[in-house]
């Protein structure tokens, strides 16, 4: 052999190796390496899922009544894989079935569609689930109907009629809690591809809904339970050959909260008196809230927003018309922890507490005069009222403004004044962050507003952040408003110019602003719930809490909620003694006594400070009443605010005591336990009974009503003999 043809056989050779080696080493990792995940992924490819949705879980307040319970509603699906083989693929089929459910074809064959598929209406129209899944098209049938499609399954081949829970609100007393609650919506595709774990059992699926708002998305992964899953294994040509496995829905948690519904109701009642009072007196009223907590442990025992909606709206899909007047009229959000608005004179418990420990007098004399001129600004008390040389206590009971006025100027000026820096002091700042305005409360919602506190720190960040805008406008100067108005132009020229040149310094009348909850200041009432609860404990601020609990479906308890304590305010005894002396003065002799003259303060005294915080422009007050009660032994806080609403006293405050009445029982001077809205005349500390099928027990001892919380009611079939 030829030295040539030996040395081609050699290169065969090494060829023939190489391919050989690479056909081992290929093998070696499909086999051995990625083994594991292409064997699970081939058995993905040969079978697929029906999901059976999991009973959701309860939403009850604290006395077992259901505010969020479930009903069996009678569904119609289809069976898709069936249907495509029917003649005409289907259409005559579904022209039979239209007539016999009496709506349009078109309404059955928009929900067949895939979502995404050409035509496909959106969620939740289109269907979102597998290919596989009997798809729902109509749900509340009739049970005559329902027994129609099961006798005649000829006539309705791949048809089935079935038993599913579905939410509903059953509103004891009336009560809305619409924000409080939540709602429910699809699944979006980001929830489903972003999941830690795509396998799991309770992973969420395109068919699923999920919590949308309120407690309903707070507790969605304990209240939404684990659906049932029936594994059908699939051929190659993606006919279905048999059942590779079966698995049984969980249902999910109830949650018992620390809410009452009887007292809820006395509440939104209330709130809307007050939003009808606003505008009985000429003023707009146009947005409200209310709150009541418990100031020992921080429990949310009522809340209340208005504009509000019902929450029945969305079972089943809002109507983008539908969703439009929701936006329009500002109802999905909650102006309760959601909506940010200047407290006005309710702040000033917040400036005593500075002033208490910044070493001023408490139990000194400050003057009082109508007005206060500083510099070259003139700033007045509220309808510019002037009482002379008063004690803080009577300055409080009163709501002088310009003894506060008075007291944040020596702040300003003992801390530099006008060359002070971000490092200074800011004394009312620092005391509004110590009760914990200024960031979220943390209660069990989603979506909290933080709000903001006026003070040197904000000023200078918000300089930063707007001082290019201040600029540009100033060198502009407005033209488009100069066409029009030559003089607002003029005087907003004249702004942007100021604060583009020095809009960082924490000027005088920043501070006195402040100083009354005005100025940059916005808080939510729930926060001031939280500070009013926090004085009336001595300086404990708690965390507040909606849910009480969460308890499985067979009634056992899973998780109880502890108070949690988020900080205490670190200032003298002497300074909270001195609150708790004056505020309950202020219903006798004070701003409150108008709403409060006839209710029992002797023995039931209540600690309030009213506020009617000014809007920009010439829009009316904002209204505020922050309250707690008894004063010598506090037990509840309660806030309410209306936007747009006048005065605290006149608007606020007569349904406040209207409130306080119904939680002490209250009928005139008399005051009977036995009369109040709580049963037993205080919130109950003990969880509700539960039948060991998670079936709750009312307060007057009957099962609450409402689908038990085991999974037979949604996998159950009808049957042709009608049983169901």
């Amino acid at each position: 052999m030829s030295q040539r043809s030996s040395l081609r056989l050699l290169v065969l050779a090494v060829l023939v190796f190489s391919l050989l080696a690479t056909l081992v080493a290929r093998a070696f990792f499909l086999q051995v390496v990625e083994g594991p995940a292409l064997q699970a992924q081939a058995h993905r490819n040969s079978a697929r899922e029906i999901v059976t949705p999991a009973v959701r879980g309860l939403i009850l307040d604290q006395l077992g009544r259901p505010l969020v319970s479930n009903r069996t509603s009678t569904i119609v699906t289809i069976d898709r894989q069936v249907l495509a083989k029917q003649p005409q693929r289907g259409a005559i089929l579904l022209k039979k079935l239209a007539d016999l459910l009496g709506v349009p074809v078109a309404e059955i064959s928009d929900r067949l569609l895939t979502c995404g598929a050409k035509g496909a209406k959106p969620p939740p129209i289109c269907w979102n689930g597998s290919t596989y899944q009997p798809v729902p098209v109509m749900s509340d049938i009739d049970s005559q109907t329902a027994l129609s499609i099961m006798e005649r399954r000829s006539d309705f081949p791949g048809v089935t009629a079935q038993l599913q829970a579905i939410r509903q609100y059953p509103a004891p007393f009336n009560a809305n809690v619409a924000h409080i609650l939540g709602y429910l919506g699809p699944v979006t595709e980001a929830q489903v591809t972003g999941q830690a774990n795509p396998t799991a059992p309770e992973r969420l699926r395109r068919t699923d809904v999920v919590g949308r708002s309120g407690l309903e998305r707070t507790y969605d992964p304990q209240m939404r339970g684990t659906p049932g899953v029936t594994q059908l294994a699939v051929d190659t040509a993606g006919h279905v050959v048999g059942t590779a496995a079966v698995t049984q829905p969980q249902a999910g948690d109830t949650i018992v909260t620390n809410l009452d519904a009887k007292l809820q109701k006395v509440v939104e009642d209330q709130l809307l008196a007050a939003v009808a009072r606003a505008q009985q007196q000429g003023n707009p009223g146009n947005a409200g809230a209310a709150v009541v907590v418990d100031v020992r442990n921080g429990h949310v025992l009522s809340m209340a927003s208005y504009p509000t909606y019902d929450p029945a709206i969305w079972v089943g899909g809002v109507s983008a018309k539908q969703y439009q007047q929701l936006q329009e009229s500002d109802a999905l959000s909650s102006n309760a922890y959601q909506g940010l608005f200047a407290p006005g004179s309710t702040f000033k418990v917040i400036s005593t507490t500075a002033a208490g420990k910044e070493g001023f007098n408490l139990y000194g004399s400050y003057d009082c005069p109508a007005s206060l001129k500083i510099g070259t600004q003139t700033f007045r008390n509220f309808e510019s009222s002037g009482y002379g040389s008063i004690s803080l206590s009577r300055a409080i009971e009163v709501s002088c403004n310009t003894v506060f006025y008075g007291i944040a100027d020596r702040m300003w000026q003992q801390s530099g004044g006008i060359t002070a820096t971000k490092e200074s002091a800011d004394p009312i700042a620092e005391a509004a962050r110590m009760y914990g305005l200024g960031s979220p409360t943390g209660i069990d919602l989603p979506g909290e507003a933080g709000g903001r506190i006026s003070s040197r720190l904000f000023k200078s960040a918000n300089w930063n952040a707007m001082k290019d805008t201040w600029c540009a406008n100033a060198k502009a100067g407005y033209p488009q408003t100069r066409q029009r108005n030559p003089a607002l132009a003029e005087f907003y020229t004249a702004i942007d110019a100021e604060n583009c040149k020095d809009g960082y310094q924490w000027r005088v009348g920043d501070a006195l602003n402040a100083a009354i909850g005005q100025g940059d200041t916005v808080v939510t009432p729930l926060q001031m719930a939280m500070v009013y609860a926090a004085v009336a404990n001595g300086g404990t601020v708690y965390q507040p809490q909606i849910a009480k609990a969460l308890v499985s479906p067979e009634g056992k308890v899973v998780t109880t909620f502890d108070p949690v304590v988020k900080s205490t305010i670190n200032v003298p005894k002497s300074t909270m003694n001195f609150m708790h002396a004056t505020l309950p003065g202020v219903t006798v002799k004070g701003t409150a006594e108008t709403p409060f003259a006839g209710f029992p303060l002797d023995q039931i005294p209540v600690a309030a400070k009213t506020g009617s915080a000014q809007v920009t422009g010439s829009k009316p007050s904002t209204s505020w009443f922050a309250s707690y009660a008894p004063a010598n032994n506090p037990k509840y806080a309660i806030i309410m605010m209306i936007a747009q609403g006048g005065t605290g006293s006149k608007t606020s405050g007569p349904s406040v005591r209207k409130i306080y009445e119904a939680l002490f029982g209250i009928s005139g001077k008399n005051i009977d336990p036995a009369s109040s809205v709580l049963i037993g005349g205080k919130p109950r500390d003990a969880l509700p009974v539960f039948r060991p099928d998670g079936t709750p027990v009312g307060p007057s001892g009957k099962e609450s009503g409402v689908v038990a919380q085991r999974n037979d009611p949604a996998s159950s079939s009808l049957s042709s003999n009608g049983s169901g």
